[in-house]
């Protein structure tokens, strides 16, 4: 349908995903760095865009209630003839094979939780077990607790890319598993080279470490540093060029029934801190005033008018959006008018662009209240993360290969579901960089209680959760051996996202 045509009844269910260049994230006016004391400038809002039908998020505790119905899905099997299972039976088996030693490690995690950009352990124990297990390994990649291990066989072909996660949250340790992604990655990269050895599969596979991905945007950072997902011209004459990967995976343990897989999106985020500056003066004696020149002015009112504006403002946002937040800072004491009140706002929608357009909408909530308040306002924002944008060919595979190996069932659903429990990650961005996918897998869980509780960092040690980590790492490596040596399958995946980053009217 035409951009201009006539809106019809049913016109409001429709918004353009935009235009922006294949691959390319979407413009981003008015974003500044974290805490940065540049004033913040409004500028004409990008018009946001919508994708319906449903979905989850590995990083939210799923409704369970509606992932019961996925009970009764058959095991999943591709529409394609499956590929060298000889291989894929070499890398189930040699991940078996180093199971122990892997479950060690990720105990070894769980057990010394460490937040964001301060993953010390995890990064010298992981590093370690990597180089004894004979990969090339390039610690401190670019940030200080990433790292890059990688294994090529033969010369030339494609390049298959894994992400391994490992920091924790503050006060509950691993309660997202991120103890269980890590060593995914590493028995996907263990499977991927006894496979590529024993058939003769040339290419590489790298393995990138990715830190604070709980806050941190850590995978941010690594693609501005220009970490291995993309093309990077040799620096010298001396070191070769980094080719980048032709395809990147990792996956995430959630709260969905074990043995149970899924491929779904997530919320692209930004957050927002408001900082409001008013004058003190005392609260009971001179509210009115500080000194004969000055008139008190109340910061805290400033945050009460933010706070009941963004509030009503709810009313008229689109279902799909989601504005939340807190005030960080209320003021020093009761008899005192507050000079300094802060909030803090995460802003989420189903795609980058329309967050960008939602927080045109809340940022004028912020200007309102300062000027009504006689207040100085300073706005700072962090790095947007971007929505999860699965490539269907590479959901397919992996559905396929652990439904064919272990009779598993994965639920795929790339678009957005208004009526899910949405959260957000920071690999959004790394959808936008290059073709990706980012499949969960469900473990038991105590009580129903899944990521980001107590229960979940326990439910993550557990032997039955390991098991569907090696589940989960097989069908990752899979799937990377199809990419290194099926090149129309790559193709394949290489169309499919350029065409799901072109505009397009839903």
């Amino acid at each position: 349908m035409s951009s201009n045509a006539t809106p019809d009844c049913f016109a409001f269910l429709r918004r353009s995903r935009g235009t922006a260049p294949v691959g390319v994230p979407p413009a981003d006016p008015g974003a500044l760095s974290r805490r940065s004391r540049t004033a913040h400038t409004s500028e004409s809002a990008l018009k946001s865009h919508y994708v319906p039908e449903p979905c989850g998020c590995s990083l939210a505790s799923h409704d369970l209630g509606s992932l019961q119905i996925r009970d009764e899905l058959p095991p999943y099997h591709s529409v394609r003839e499956a590929f060298n299972k000889d291989a894929q039976e070499t890398a189930r088996i040699e991940i078996l094979a180093h199971a122990d030693s892997l479950k060690d490690l990720s105990l070894y995690l769980n057990d010394h939780p460490e937040i964001g950009y301060e993953e010390h352990k995890a990064h010298a124990k992981v590093t370690a077990y990597l180089k004894d297990q004979g990969f090339d390994v390039e610690e401190h990649y670019k940030l200080d607790t990433a790292f890059r291990a990688s294994y090529t066989h033969g010369k030339g072909g494609r390049v298959f890319g894994l992400n391994s996660e490992y920091d924790a949250l503050p006060g509950v340790g691993h309660a997202c598993g991120h103890n269980l992604i890590c060593v995914v990655g590493v028995a996907a990269l263990i499977g991927m080279r006894a496979a590529m050895k024993k058939h003769g599969i040339d290419g590489t596979v790298v393995l990138l470490g990715t830190p604070a991905e709980e806050g941190g945007e850590g995978k941010l950072k690594l693609l501005e540093a220009g970490a291995s997902w993309i093309p990077l011209e040799a620096p010298s004459v001396d070191v070769p060029a980094d080719k980048g990967m032709d395809v990147c995976m990792m996956a995430h343990p959630d709260g969905q029934p074990a043995s149970q897989h899924s491929v779904l999106p997530s919320l692209a985020i930004q957050s927002i801190w408001a900082d409001f500056h008013g004058i003190p003066a005392q609260a009971s004696a001179q509210p009115w005033e500080s000194t004969d020149e000055f008139k008190g002015v109340n910061a805290l009112d400033a945050v009460h008018l933010a706070y009941g504006a963004i509030s009503a403002m709810r009313q008229q946002l689109h279902p799909s959006d989601r504005v939340h937040g807190i005030i960080t800072n209320g003021g020093a004491a009761a008899n005192i008018i507050p000079d300094l009140t802060s909030m803090k706002y995460f802003i989420r929608a189903p795609t980058a662009t329309a967050v960008v357009a939602l927080r045109e909408k809340v940022i004028p909530c912020f200007e309102a209240a300062a000027k009504a308040t006689g207040c100085k306002l300073k706005i700072t924002t962090d790095e947007l993360t971007y929505d999860l944008r699965n490539v269907a060919p590479l959901a397919d595979e992996y559905a396929a290969c652990v439904g064919d190996l272990y009779g598993t069932k994965t639920y795929i659903n790339l678009k957005y579901d208004p009526n899910a429990a949405l959260a957000s990650t920071d690999f959004g961005n790394v959808t936008y960089a290059l073709p990706s996918c980012h499949p969960n897998f469900g473990i038991p869980t105590i009580n129903g209680r899944a990521n980001h509780t107590y229960e979940f960092a326990k439910a993550a040690r557990s032997d039955e959760a390991h098991e569907e980590a090696w589940k989960a790492a097989t069908g990752l490596a899979c799937v990377g051996l199809r990419v290194i040596a099926d090149g129309a399958f790559a193709r394949e995946c290489r169309k499919w996202w350029e065409e799901d980053h072109k505009g397009e009217e839903m």
